[in-house]
């Protein structure tokens, strides 16, 4: 562990500190370009902006910029340390939307005292960007913030630690879903956390058929029910009418278990609570819900999922943000709705069906992956989800009305 942490600590320092730079995209060798670049030829695309501010995607690289902005109160799983010790993160997330999407992005962390100035601050400088992804803010000012700069911005906002998370989530369990022979519409889901991303989990998990009566979800104080007086607005949503009260009430007769929570809180033995063929989705990182050994040790008819890269069926959020931003920046997406979320969630979960390209075996150092209890979910290295993610997500904002312009012809064949 101590070599691994200089391994990280040396990532990022050497050779030069950081994780992304600027590159220049014009000639800048001689006078003339110069003039051309900045005075007086500049004078020229600042005109035609002022004139029309949709020429800002013509001249500028408006339409391929994306702002990673965080507040720090909520990084990782290490909680509320600062906006500025979350630039690693937020430098990483940009390094993955280049890497991924080929997409431009710059972080941004924002130090303040209320939500309204967090929101303010980042309002008055979203017309810069084509697309804003929110990062590492805590529950429950993240619903309030998202809300508020959806409403406020023009172009297209994304909580990713909300709706990343869903997405991925909801791909992921419909086809562990379809491995055990279980529909959605029957199943009863336990929901261990309530925070964003459980929250956001939930409703997507529902806009896909699950029913919310058959939801449990807890909090640290168990099992959220009606009768309950100290929940917040997000929580009432998931009050359930009923007597259960602990965690073991709650996965009696259950067929699946989300937890995004923290480390070690299913206890192995509460497993054979549940239904034959019960979905484990243990993701809270670094270290699961449940570890993975343990949970086949009692079970072995499970499947089994986590965030982590060590164990099969990893939900990671890498497998669609750079993808979704990628399809709204490119019909200019005034937001990412519901409609393109789904076409996101189908897109993912179809190329786990596919036949897995030998690059993606190689670089996932596997002899062979094939649909099924350990393969419910693409590696992230996978060439085609940009593809497949990009042109849904595109195609969805343009039919739901979020598209600014039509698709481009041959996008993304």
């Amino acid at each position: 562990m101590t070599d691994f942490r200089q391994k990280a600590l040396d990532y990022h320092a050497l050779p030069k500190p950081g994780k992304i730079s600027i590159e220049l995209t014009k000639p800048a060798e001689t006078a003339a370009d110069l003039s051309l670049a900045y005075s007086p030829g500049v004078a020229e695309p600042v005109r035609e902006i002022a004139a029309n501010p949709e020429e800002a995607y013509k001249y500028t690289g408006k339409g391929n910029l994306v702002a990673v902005i965080s507040n720090g109160t909520a990084i990782l799983g290490l909680g509320n340390l600062g906006a500025l010790a979350s630039k690693p993160v937020m430098e990483g997330k940009a390094l993955l939307f280049k890497r991924f999407a080929g997409l431009d992005a710059i972080d941004i962390e924002v130090k303040h005292r209320t939500p309204d100035e967090f929101i303010n601050t980042v309002a008055s400088i979203a017309d810069t960007f084509g697309g804003i992804n929110l990062e590492d803010i805590k529950a429950p000012e993240c619903f309030e913030i998202e809300q508020q700069l959806i409403e406020r911005c023009n172009v297209p906002v994304f909580h990713d630690d909300q709706h990343g998370t869903a997405i991925v989530t909801a791909a992921a369990m419909l086809n562990a879903l379809e491995v055990q022979d279980k529909r959605i519409e029957d199943v009863i889901i336990v929901c261990m956390g309530a925070g964003a991303a459980a929250v956001a989990c939930m409703e997507l998990l529902i806009r896909c058929g699950a029913q919310r009566e058959r939801i449990y979800m807890l909090d640290r104080k168990g099992v959220i029910h009606t009768r309950r007086e100290d929940l917040s607005e997000h929580k009432k949503l998931f009050a359930n009418n009923t007597d259960r009260r602990t965690l073991e009430d709650a996965l009696s007769c259950a067929d699946v278990f989300v937890g995004v929570s923290g480390p070690d809180v299913l206890p192995p033995q509460a497993l054979k609570l549940m239904k034959p063929n019960p979905i484990i989705f243990a993701c809270s990182n670094p270290d699961p819900e449940i570890k993975p050994e343990l949970a086949h040790a009692v079970r072995s008819d499970i499947i089994m999922a986590t965030g982590r890269s060590d164990y099969p069926n990893q939900v990671n959020n890498v497998l669609c943000f750079p993808f979704i931003f990628r399809g709204a920046l490119d019909v200019r997406a005034t937001e990412i709705n519901d409609q393109m979320k789904v076409a996101a969630v189908n897109a993912i979960r179809d190329i786990a069906k596919l036949d897995v390209p030998e690059s993606v075996l190689k670089a996932s150092g596997v002899n062979s992956l094939k649909f099924g209890k350990d393969y419910i979910i693409p590696k992230p290295m996978d060439p085609r989800l940009l593809k497949s993610v990009a042109r849904a997500v595109a195609v969805a904002a343009v039919e739901s009305g979020a598209a600014q312009i039509e698709l481009p012809d041959n996008y993304m064949l």
